[in-house]
């Protein structure tokens, strides 16, 4: 799941082939909130920020190059080139990538690698899935729901407002749980069950909504998409050997590690 989103990533931007594992690193450094972890990259957040300048630099290069270079269709090319986007300011210019190589990244592999374990878990669900590979748009939207793999967003309220009932004050920090709303059980049939034919499968918040919801999402489900359908086409066998290790992190609900056997 790391190697497919990342080489999407690295042909989305036009990056270096030999080195799109890079793209990889800064994602899982941007996204680091427990430095105490055994496996953490880094130990606090000014080591943080000093990788992610590497990234920035990195980045620069290339934007550069384009810039000065025919418009070609790839997303550094393409933001290089744009009035609305040409002239950011270095910390618009780190966020805005950060958000492309995160948002195409940790997502996408966390549902591919957590849609395999609940089907693993729910074996009537996946001889389902077996039986009619029809089913993979509902299967795809489900997973997405299931795993929520961003945990929540927050932003700053900018005025009073009140919310279910609740009063909420100008600069209150609010916070939107997504995998939350996403087990909401007067919106969701059995949301606590994992169920490949679902009637209303895209009725699910991970996306977000409305301005914020997601830039990337269809690609996220042609990539989800295609995965199960290749995987359905070949007949393959594969047997979970282990629960998933899941990353200690407050925001992406990830897993590190989920040893697999695959027979063919």
């Amino acid at each position: 799941s790391i190697e497919l989103t990342t080489m999407m990533l690295a042909t989305l931007f036009d990056f270096p082939w030999a080195e799109r594992r890079k793209l990889t690193l800064w994602s899982d450094l941007s996204t680091l909130t427990d430095f105490d972890a055994p496996d953490a990259l880094v130990r606090d957040e000014f080591e943080k920020f000093e990788k992610l300048k590497e990234m920035a630099a990195y980045f620069k290069v290339l934007w550069d190059e384009r810039a000065a270079a025919e418009p070609k269709f790839n997303l550094i090319s393409m933001m290089a080139q744009s009035p609305a986007t040409q002239d950011m300011t270095l910390k618009k210019f780190m966020g805005n990538l950060t958000l492309l190589i995160v948002g195409g990244n940790d997502t996408t592999r966390n549902s591919m690698s957590g849609g395999l374990w609940y089907l693993s878990q729910n074996p009537d669900e996946w001889a389902k899935l077996k039986a009619d590979p029809g089913l993979v748009p509902k299967l795809v939207p489900e997973t997405i729901r299931f795993q929520s793999p961003i945990i929540h967003m927050r932003r700053t309220a900018t005025q009073d407002a009140e919310l279910a009932g609740k009063q909420i004050h100008a600069g209150d920090k609010v916070i939107m749980w997504y995998l939350s709303g996403n087990r909401d059980g007067e919106m969701i049939d059995r949301p606590d069950d994992f169920i490949v034919d679902r009637a209303k499968p895209r009725q699910h918040l991970s996306y977000g909504a409305g301005i914020h919801r997601c830039v990337g999402d269809r690609l996220a489900d042609l990539q989800l998409s295609i995965l199960w359908e290749e995987i359905l086409k070949r007949d393959f066998d594969i047997e979970v050997l282990a629960p998933p290790t899941r990353i200690r992190n407050n925001f992406i609900r990830g897993i590190s590690k989920m040893p697999v056997r695959i027979k063919a």
